[in-house]
C-alpha cells in the first residue's frame, strides 16, 4: 500500500524544528510565541501588537534593547526636534532604532539576541540557495542574476511578512560582502517606511510609470551600513499592470547594475489578497513564503504556492510557533554567563 503523501506543513515540520512544543503541549502551558530555528514570532500589526500573546520572546523588554543602543541613535523625546549626529552623513535616511525595538525587531548596534540569531539561520539558507542559482547562470549573466533577488510574501494578511522582510534585510545588511536594497513592493498597503521610521515619498511605482525617471535616484541609503530602501511610491489603480510590464524588468536591471554587491529584497502583498505577488515571483530567484503556524490553513498555503510557482525556489518560514521554556534553544542568547 502506498504511503500517504506528506502535506506542505508536514514537510515543513521535518525541516523546521518545532516538534518540541508539540511533545510538551498539554503538560506545560506554552510560552508566548518565540523565534526558533527558521521560525519567527512577532507583533504583526497594530491590532495584534495590543495582544500580549504576540509579544516577541527572546529579545527582552524593549527598554533593555534600547539601553544597549548608543544614545545618538535614539529619537528625541521632542517630536519636532531633529536629532544631532556630528559625524553622520546628512544624505543618509535615519532609521528609528527606538521604533524597531518597540516593535520587537532586530536593532542595528544592539547586542545580538535570539531574534537576530534566528534570522542569521534564515539568511544562511537563502544565501546557500543564492550561490546555487548563481552557479547555474551563464558567466555573462551573473551581474543581473536572479540569484540576487528575494521576494518575501505570505498567503494572507497579518502573517508577518513585512516584519520578516525588514528583519531579513537588516540581517543581510550585516554581511561584510553584501549591500541590501529593501523594496516596498506591497503597493496596495505599503508599510516598510513607516516601520523604519522613515518618511514616505516617490519610489517603485513612480519609476515604473515614468520611463524617463531613473529608479536609482529614488533609492534612499540609510544610516544602517549596507542598507538602502526604495519606497512603494505613488499609488495607482494600475499597479499590477505596471508590475507586469516590460518596464519592471528594466527597472530591476538598473537596480542590479547600479551595485554588483547588491541583494534586492522585495516585500510584496499577500499572494491570495492581491495579484502583484504572482507577477513579482516570476522576476526573482527566491521566494520566502511566511506561514503563520497558528493561522494559515494548508489550503491557503497550497493556493499561495501555486500562485507563486513562477519562481522555482520557494522556501517556507514558519511564524508565531509557540515553544515551552527549557527547550534546547533556550538559555543561550540574552542571558548572563555565571562563573
Amino acid at each position: 500500500m502506498n504511503a500517504r503523501k506528506m502535506s506542505l506543513l508536514e514537510r515543513a515540520a521535518k525541516v523546521y524544528d518545532f516538534e518540541a512544543e508539540v511533545r510538551a503541549r498539554g503538560a506545560v502551558p506554552p510560552e508566548p510565541p518565540s523565534p526558533l530555528r527558521d521560525v519567527v514570532a512577532s507583533p504583526l500589526s497594530r491590532r495584534e501588537r495590543e495582544e500580549p500573546a504576540q509579544t516577541a520572546k527572546g529579545e527582552g523588554h524593549p527598554a533593555d534593547t534600547l539601553a544597549a543602543i548608543p544614545a545618538e541613535f535614539l529619537a528625541s523625546g521632542d517630536d519636532d526636534a531633529e536629532p544631532v549626529f556630528p559625524d553622520r552623513d546628512p544624505t543618509l535616511a535615519l532609521v528609528d532604532r527606538g521604533m524597531l525595538a518597540e516593535h520587537g525587531m532586530i536593532v542595528p548596534g544592539a547586542p545580538v539576541g535570539a531574534l537576530a540569531e534566528e534570522f542569521r539561520l534564515v539568511k544562511r539558507q537563502l544565501l546557500v540557495t543564492r550561490e546555487r542559482i548563481a552557479a547555474s547562470d551563464q558567466p555573462d549573466n551573473r551581474v543581473l542574476s536572479k540569484a540576487r533577488t528575494v521576494l518575501v510574501c505570505s498567503a494572507r494578511p497579518h502573517d508577518g511578512k513585512t516584519f520578516c522582510a525588514i528583519n531579513l534585510a537588516l540581517s543581510l545588511a550585516a554581511e561584510r560582502d553584501l549591500d541590501v536594497l529593501l523594496v516596498d513592493a506591497d503597493v496596495a498597503k505599503p508599510d516598510v517606511m513607516r516601520r523604519l521610521g522613515l518618511p514616505d515619498g516617490p519610489g517603485l511605482l513612480d519609476a515604473l510609470a515614468d520611463p524617463g525617471l531613473d529608479v536609482e535616484a529614488l533609492v534612499r541609503p540609510t544610516d544602517v551600513p549596507h542598507l538602502s530602501v526604495l519606497p512603494a511610491g505613488t499609488r495607482t489603480t494600475t499597479d499590477t499592470e505596471l508590475l507586469a510590464s516590460a518596464r519592471t524588468r528594466t527597472v530591476l536591471q538598473r537596480l542590479l547594475e547600479a551595485n554588483p554587491q547588491r541583494v534586492v529584497v522585495f516585500d510584496s502583498p499577500p499572494a491570495l489578497a492581491a495579484s502583484p505577488a504572482g507577477v513579482l515571483a516570476m522576476l526573482v530567484g527566491q521566494v520566502m513564503l511566511v506561514v503563520r503556524a497558528d493561522r494559515t490553513p494548508e489550503s491557503d498555503l497550497q493556493a499561495a504556492v501555486q500562485l507563486l510557482d513562477g519562481c522555482e525556489h520557494i522556501q517556507l518560514l514558519l511564524n508565531a510557533v509557540a515553544f515551552v521554556p527549557g527547550g534546547h534553544r533556550y538559555g543561550y542568547y540574552g542571558q548572563e554567563t555565571r562563573q
